[in-house]
């Protein structure tokens, strides 16, 4: 059997990582700024959760949620309180697009309404629902294609407002930052009238904070950064530093009924142990105000670089709009400096890094971008 061919790949293979870097079979380092796309949040082989994981799996790795996990509990209190949603409920799955998935279905069962508003440029995930509500045409099946999702385009309060008053919608969804659109930000302002506005039309607002949270812009979640608190944020990625987890945060005015929402593996024993160890991680190495310093820094010193027409993005969530093309723009980074980074779009290069990347490691990756743009 050979894998079935969706993937464009590099012709280098990781197998061992430590901190920052990654290492192929003959111990080439390679500094890694991307993350796998955002899902590396401690760095690779963090001893604490390569402990917390090891001494769990030696335990119990699974058992279903037809029994009590006190690991659960654990960690839906320690992402409350780290997140400042204490007063919210958790509810675990196994990815990002599940975790949208799910959402999307409290909101629905709430309200008793079907549609939902995305944004222009959005990514959702792959999923039934989550890539109905993805608006990126080459990824949806026409099997998903549905009246249930519309778009509007970001930033545009009045283009919410004139479709919220059909009084069709039962929820609005939106990234934190949208990140595989090329790192563009929500108005803070925009995001306040979302909030009012969805508020004043009954409809649920969901946060996507999947790649935008857990500390990636310097706040837990992007949208704190404008002071507003939603019905529901979905989180992945960084949650459990490559275990795969997702998480629904569900406001208190939800009610929860049996049978409503399940999976077979969201909040195994081993998934809750990787994610607590994620937590502790963040609290003992203060890693979201070190995504906050180190991101500042970086874009404040990307934005002098003068071939770079701009710079997007919050704490370690960045984009950098070039001229030509950023995907060989990326592979000369890699082949020549031994520099992972993400694209997204044609002319977009992004950094995604562990919240642990330090100002050294920065330092390294912005003399090696000025070396290449001036070649």
């Amino acid at each position: 059997m050979k894998l079935f061919d969706v993937y464009s790949l590099y012709d280098i293979e990781p197998v061992y990582g430590k901190g920052n870097y990654v290492y192929t079979e003959d111990g080439t380092e390679y500094l890694d700024l991307y993350g796998g796309h955002a899902v590396i949040s401690v760095g690779h082989a963090h001893p604490h959760y390569v402990k917390a994981v090891s001494e769990q799996v030696a335990k119990l790795g699974f058992y279903s949620n037809s029994v009590e996990n006190s690991l659960q509990e654990k960690f839906a209190e320690m992402l409350g309180k780290a997140s400042g949603y204490e007063d919210y409920s958790l509810f675990l799955c196994n990815s990002g697009a599940e975790a949208n998935e799910n959402a999307i279905k409290l909101a629905s069962f709430h309200s008793g309404k079907a549609k939902v508003l995305a944004f222009e440029k959005a990514f959702h995930g792959r999923t039934s629902g989550a890539v109905a509500a993805t608006d990126n045409p080459k990824i949806v099946a026409p099997f998903n294609r549905t009246e249930n999702v519309e778009f509007a385009p970001l930033n545009d309060i009045e283009a919410v407002k004139a479709k919220l008053a059909t009084g069709e919608f039962c929820a609005v969804l939106i990234e934190g930052i949208q990140g595989v659109a090329g790192i563009y930000c929500p108005d803070d302002t925009f995001l306040q009238q979302l909030s009012e506005v969805t508020k004043e039309y009954g409809v649920s607002l969901i946060l996507d904070e999947i790649q935008s949270g857990y500390g990636r812009t310097g706040d837990f979640f992007a949208h704190q950064h404008a002071g507003i608190r939603p019905d529901i944020i979905t989180s992945a990625k960084g949650i459990a530093n490559g275990f795969p987890m997702g998480a629904v945060l569900v406001a208190p005015h939800f009610e929860a009924k049996k049978g409503m929402l399940g999976t077979t593996f969201g909040g195994n024993h081993l998934a809750c142990a990787a994610g607590i160890a994620v937590l502790e991680i963040f609290e003992h190495e203060n890693l979201v105000e070190n995504a906050r310093e180190i991101g500042a820094y970086l874009i404040e010193e990307l934005q002098k670089i003068p071939q770079l027409k701009e710079v997007r993005g919050r704490g370690l969530m960045i984009g950098m709009e070039i001229e030509g093309s950023a995907s060989e723009l990326r592979l000369k980074l890699l082949k020549e400096y031994h520099i992972f980074t993400g694209g997204a779009g044609a002319t977009t290069v992004r950094l995604l890094p562990a919240l642990t990347v330090t100002r050294k490691e920065a330092d390294k990756f912005l003399a090696a971008f000025k070396e290449l743009l001036n070649k």
